[in-house]
């Protein structure tokens, strides 16, 4: 009856337009009410469980990422990967796919990346005479791989809440994420095969000089995942020092060398960025309290007895828990999707003997594809106006890459094991 409520509440002040602080201050109320408890009560757990070094990481990741989107460190990357596989056919597409990686290891935000990459690439696909509703959808459904190729926000959120190693979250999603660069390029080229008019960029006859040319240009971009990476798996910086160097080393980078970003624009760029991190920070807190709420009442182990009343096998119970993560991710941003979810899920995918470090892998890949399923799907939305092409036309490819693409890297994910754990295992003996 509670679970049953406070969803519906949920889902209502949503649908209505509502953000999704103030929805779940809406469910906390409710929450209250039913179960006779003081809200004030609840508040110092949400301001105590915030009050930590490592969840400082999380505005500072943000604010990088406005700073890489005003600063034009994207084109550089796309510059590059156009040099390889420009000239194939289906190449540019594909840049996009691989520039989108790449640059989410950057950001860490799937916005981020799309805000940057579609902005990018859409004239350059549009120019070669590519689809534009399947290149729009291709390169929304690449900008999840912000959170997937570490480092990632949500992992670090994830690792906090869940009280794991961030760096074993971060490895976790290395391979799912190269699975889901794979499939979406393979779909891609599948969808492109009655497209018999695109333009191939020329292959150039010089290609070690203007590979020399674009790689000394791509460099201060690529060093800063080698720089951010290699600090954290060196043991040399923590996740929340190393947010920090991403920050301070993208500033002189956007202003000096790729000359995106002006004083001014830095201004702006932070200004925005600290909006962004007034939001999160209220949501987060917001969720926490309402987290919080539900493990007192134990909720998760009421979702647990229901789960298992419907059935004891283990694929059965995954994958319910992979449509309740769904579910959870069509109505909530990422951050918030994977705070609320990861209390409430983590016990039940534990008791059929999921590793916590495997269940990121799977909550990652879960929240980036509902992100991008209709019908509410924000990243779709962001995307449509990121590229300036209509939703309608992005729907139908937007389905061929969840089908061919996300649902097998989700299945692949959950019921494999050893795609998440191999790395952790291998690097750091978990």
């Amino acid at each position: 009856m509670i679970i049953a409520g406070s969803i519906l509440i949920l889902c209502v002040l949503l649908l209505v337009g509502l953000s999704v602080p103030l929805a779940f201050g809406g469910v906390l109320m409710f929450l209250a009410a039913v179960a006779g408890h003081d809200v004030t009560g609840f508040l110092p757990s949400g301001h105590w469980k915030m009050n930590s070094v490592v969840i400082l990481a999380i505005p500072l990741f943000i604010l990088a990422g406005a700073i890489m989107e005003k600063g034009k460190i994207a084109e550089p990357l796309v510059n590059l990967a156009e040099l390889f596989i420009g000239h194939i056919r289906g190449g540019l597409s594909t840049a996009a796919v691989i520039a989108s990686g790449v640059f989410g290891s950057i950001s860490g935000s799937a916005n981020a990346t799309l805000t940057c990459i579609g902005g990018v690439m859409m004239p350059h696909l549009r120019k070669a005479n590519y689809p534009e509703g399947l290149s729009a959808a291709l390169i929304v459904n690449a900008s999840p791989l912000g959170l997937l190729i570490p480092p990632s926000a949500s992992q670090i959120l994830y690792a906090w809440v869940a009280q794991q190693s961030v760096l074993a979250c971060f490895l976790a999603t290395v391979i799912p994420g190269i699975i889901l660069i794979f499939l979406l390029c393979v779909t891609n080229q599948f969808m492109l095969r009655k497209y018999k008019d695109l333009r191939l960029l020329e292959k150039t006859e010089h290609f070690a000089p203007e590979f020399k040319v674009r790689t000394r240009r791509a460099i201060p971009a690529l060093m800063m995942p080698l720089i951010i990476l290699g600090g954290i798996y060196g043991g040399i910086m923590t996740p929340t020092e190393a947010a920090g160097v991403a920050l301070i080393y993208a500033i002189p980078v956007a202003i000096y060398i790729y000359r995106g970003l002006t004083w001014k624009t830095f201004l702006q760029a932070m200004r925005e960025g600290g909006i962004t991190v007034g939001v999160v920070m209220v949501m987060i807190f917001m969720v926490l309290i309402v987290s919080r709420f539900l493990v007192f009442e134990d909720i998760p182990g009421i979702a647990q007895d229901l789960v298992y009343s419907v059935s004891e096998n283990p694929i059965v119970i995954l994958l319910m828990v992979n449509l309740v993560m769904i579910l959870i991710g069509m109505l909530m941003d990422d951050i918030s999707g994977l705070l609320l979810a990861t209390p409430l899920l983590l016990p039940i995918v534990q008791s059929v003997g999921m590793d916590p470090v495997h269940f990121s892998a799977v909550l990652g890949v879960n929240l980036g594809m509902a992100n991008v399923t209709p019908p509410t799907a924000p990243l779709l939305y962001l995307g449509a106006r990121v590229t300036n092409t209509a939703v309608s036309k992005m729907l139908s490819p937007t389905l061929m890459f969840i089908i061919f693409a996300w649902l097998p890297t989700l299945l692949l994910t959950t019921f494999l094991p050893q795609i998440s754990l191999y790395l952790p295992k291998l690097l750091l003996g978990h």
